[in-house]
């Protein structure tokens, strides 16, 4: 508790905060249209990295980009606390297309203050979130020096894969080694919840086709003898799941890592209404396995979906005719304690074994991801309630989430160190769709829990 009272006070930190010179330079960040995907947006990518570069320079850091084969990375350093932890923010400056821009209110990269929220592309995924970890670093050198060795990668290719981080990390390994890295590339809980994200779902994902006839053929001539690969498709996939909705593919659940008690608890507490939520979507009732709530279902249960269906005759009007061929897309989010490389090798087995008589089934897979979940009782994730109760006034909420980011478990595999997921957004900011946006307060309030989050994380200290 001594380390804790030598603190500058939250009253303090927030005074020294300079919010008209952080949206300015994001909105600068912003305007530059980083778009990874697009190959005629190469000069933007490197003007982007070398933004970041020369920003973290300015704040005394030891800052450089360095090329990829794809888009560069930004990487910089400063170790002036001895004995203190190493902290590596990790966060991405390549966004999403703007299209469709037609719906888009605003210009895309022009950005616009509406309402308290700044629209623009990569406002919240990730260039405002990840800048919100640079203007707290400088909101720190503002009152001393920084509590903790702070390290930044900031890469260009997240939102098309991340092809070269893994590679990148490997090579810098010892240059990147760390007590903790944290990444904040998400959304909380609700607005008025702040959320500490210990786990992650993996996935398996793979393509199903089916082959029936050489040719297609006129359904009346060869309706009712010849094998018909969109009938057989929906066989396939109908048998996929029980009843219950649990999955049949035999050994599917082997290795899943059951809910705790504490868990399901805590979960049960969250301010969460599955009225609101179909509400939300659109939808009139939310099936899933039984015996599991919806919150238990999306961050803690495995599942499997069909992403995409195709064959036959798609346009307008009508045709009489049996496809020759038919497929589907299908994906699994996998829990702790499954394998991605285990469970394609079980759908590649199974999914054959369902097909009716006439028809050829070949199971393609396409990629995999690791599950990731981390120790509740590590000393990070109680800086971090700490740090977020100094923001919020009320202490964080723990919590999974359904989606899965390869990049966490390719982290923590190669640098052995944990990663701390402490996301600033909230679902409301619409990232990757027009008129994403980042709550102003959401931004500000980034920057006083980055800053406070080096704090906390110094008071912890080091990892064994």
């Amino acid at each position: 508790m001594m380390a804790l009272m030598t603190q500058p006070s939250s009253a303090d930190l927030a005074a020294l905060l300079d919010r008209d010179s952080a949206q300015a330079e994001l909105f600068d960040l912003l305007r530059i249209p980083s778009v990874s995907s697009d190959s005629g947006r190469k000069e933007a990518m490197g003007r982007t990295a070398e933004y970041l570069r020369a920003k973290l320079a300015a704040l005394g850091f030891s800052a450089r980009v360095d090329e990829t084969p794809g888009h560069p990375v930004v990487y910089a350093e400063r170790l002036d606390a001895p004995g203190k932890p190493t902290v590596l923010v990790y966060g991405h400056y390549d966004v999403q297309p703007e299209d469709p821009v037609e719906e888009w209110v605003s210009p895309p990269f022009e950005p616009e203050v509406r309402e308290g929220r700044i629209y623009a592309r990569g406002a919240t995924d990730d260039k405002g979130q990840a800048y919100a970890h640079v203007r707290g670093a400088e909101l720190l050198l503002a009152q001393g020096d920084l509590p903790v060795n702070l390290k930044f990668l900031l890469e260009g290719e997240e939102e098309i894969g991340s092809p070269n981080l893994e590679p990148y990390l490997e090579a810098h390994r010892d240059e990147l080694g760390c007590d903790v890295i944290v990444i904040s590339d998400g959304s909380r809980f609700a607005k008025d919840v702040p959320t500490v994200t210990y786990g992650l779902r993996g996935i398996a994902y793979v393509d199903v086709l089916v082959q029936g006839a050489a040719r297609d053929l006129h359904s009346g001539s060869y309706g009712g003898a010849a094998p018909n690969p969109i009938n057989a498709l929906c066989e396939i996939i109908a048998q996929l799941k029980d009843e219950q909705g649990r999955i049949t593919i035999p050994g599917f659940y082997d290795s899943v890592e059951p809910l705790t008690e504490e868990e399901r608890q805590m979960w049960a507490e969250l301010p969460h209404s599955d009225e609101e939520f179909a509400g939300s979507i659109g939808a009139s009732a939310l099936p899933g396995e039984e015996g599991y709530s919806t919150l238990e279902r999306i961050w803690g249960r495995p599942t499997l979906d069909v992403n995409g269906i195709w064959g036959g005759f798609q346009g307008e009007g009508s045709k009489t005719v049996i496809a020759a061929k038919a497929g589907a897309k299908v994906s699994c989010r996998l829990v702790p304690g499954q394998d991605p490389d285990d469970i394609l090798r079980r759908m590649q087995e199974y999914i054959p074994t369902l097909a009716p008589a006439g028809v050829q089934v070949e199971v393609r897979a396409s990629h995999g991801g690791q599950p990731v979940k981390f120790d509740l009782g590590s000393p990070f994730i109680k800086a971090a309630d700490r740090a977020l109760e100094r923001v919020y006034g009320r202490p964080a909420a723990f919590g999974r989430t359904g989606g899965s980011i390869p990049i966490v478990a390719d982290f923590a595999r190669i640098l052995g160190a944990p990663v701390l997921l402490v996301d600033l957004g909230v679902n409301e900011d619409g990232l990757h769709s027009p008129n994403e946006s980042f709550s102003q307060e959401d931004y500000f309030n980034g920057i006083l829990t980055s800053a406070y989050l080096m704090q906390e994380i110094a008071a912890a200290g080091k990892s064994e």
